[in-house]
């Protein structure tokens, strides 16, 4: 089967076994433990669901590494195992890692206990400051790590600078790219190293797995493959079946959410009670420019903050009726939290808040709901969070 060009294509065919097994238009579960000895030479050789090669995952690690044309994927147990199983296979004790200053809590919490209690130290960066970085560089320095988009602010760091500085000072680029998805922006084409995903979110699309991914090189994959085999957070195959049957509709579902998250960016961005809407769609989105020349979308996802603080954010999400209120994102419901007490809980509060993150952030993931039904929704609550706080 040749090479496929366009990332529709790639979602649906790439990676699909040929011949098709036993006809089956669709990759088979192949829910087994052990496969019959082959001959094999090598531990990591053998066929194991362990050691994610069950034809399930070979299948899907192809159609990962085309979709973000990388030489080569590894699909992981959840988002925190491919992150820490990569960061375990660039990293040793005593080295030292450049790291954007306002990441996922569950990155921070990693790199800021987990790693730390294992020598391995973390200088946080403003990603958007490139000429503060060479200053912060040591001997030790091994990788640097940022998103494409920032959970939960939107920020965009200058991904060029970050590449570009990378090569100049042998560090390997690693970028998280599950709000972007490969459907916005393909960080292999503009020079990151590895890529990563929490497949949770966007690539399954449907809020009923758990996974992660990793894809790049097949030097640096085959590395942190041998890490996951020894640390043991493999994929379960059916697992695996579902996030290569999310991705297939990974492409239509991104550019509705998208197209959906900006009509609603604007209408929440233009109300009176709305203090700040953070969505690189957005004219008054900082590097609004920059996302318009690097992504080709802008993602599901946006924050904001409604006058009043943390109460008044209380009230609001209290008033709405359409949105879930629960953690997570990027599947077909749209969620609404606050990330001070969810996904950046863990995180120290006065870095928290140094970061931008107030205790009245909400965060939003617009899911395939019709876009007319979510802003009425959210307008009313508006109205009605207003009209509790004055009654």
């Amino acid at each position: 089967m040749g090479a496929f060009k366009h990332l529709e294509t790639k979602v649906v065919r790439a990676g699909e076994p040929s011949p098709r097994i036993e006809g089956a238009v669709i990759t088979p579960i192949f829910q087994s433990a052990m496969f019959e000895y082959a001959g094999e030479t090598s531990y990591h050789d053998l066929k194991y669901i362990r050691l994610n090669n069950t034809p399930t995952h070979i299948a899907l690690h192809a159609k990962l590494a085309a979709m973000e044309n990388g030489e080569a994927a590894l699909a992981a147990a959840s988002g925190m195992a491919a992150i820490s199983t990569t960061l375990l296979t660039v990293l040793a004790p005593g080295d030292h890692l450049l790291a954007q200053d306002c990441l996922y809590g569950g990155t921070d919490d990693l790199l800021t206990t987990e790693l730390a209690a294992l020598g391995i130290e973390t200088t946080f960066i403003d990603a958007d400051t490139p000429a503060s970085w060479p200053a912060l560089v040591r001997p030790n320095t091994r990788a640097i790590y940022v998103e494409s988009l920032t959970n939960p602010l939107l920020q965009i760091a200058d991904l060029e600078a970050v590449v570009q500085f990378a090569k100049d000072h042998r560090l390997v680029s690693l970028i998280d790219n599950t709000f972007a998805t490969p459907v916005n922006f393909q960080p292999i084409d503009h020079g990151f190293d590895l890529v990563l995903h929490s497949a949770t979110k966007y690539l399954n699309g449907h809020a009923d797995i758990v996974a992660g991914v990793v894809i790049g090189s097949r030097h640096w994959i085959e590395r942190i493959t041998h890490r996951l085999n020894h640390l043991g957070g493999s994929l379960d195959p059916h697992a695996a079946f579902l996030l290569d049957r999310g991705l297939k509709t990974l492409v239509v579902r991104m550019r509705y959410q998208n197209a959906s998250a900006q009509r609603i960016a604007e209408r929440l961005h233009e109300h009176p009670a709305v203090a700040r809407v953070n969505y690189a769609g957005l004219a008054s989105h900082a590097r609004h420019e920059r996302a318009r020349r690097l992504f080709g979308g802008f993602s599901g996802m946006l924050s904001f903050e409604v006058n009043g603080g943390a109460d008044a954010a209380d009230r609001f999400i209290a008033h709405t009726t359409l949105p879930i209120i629960a953690p997570s994102l990027g599947g077909a419901e749209t969620l609404l939290t606050r990330p001070a007490l969810t996904s950046h809980a863990g995180m120290d509060p006065e870095r928290r808040r140094k970061a931008g993150i107030s205790d009245g952030l909400i965060r939003m993931s617009v899911g395939l709901e019709s876009p007319d039904e979510i802003v009425d929704d959210l307008m009313q609550a508006l109205e009605a969070a207003a009209v509790s706080t004055t009654g």
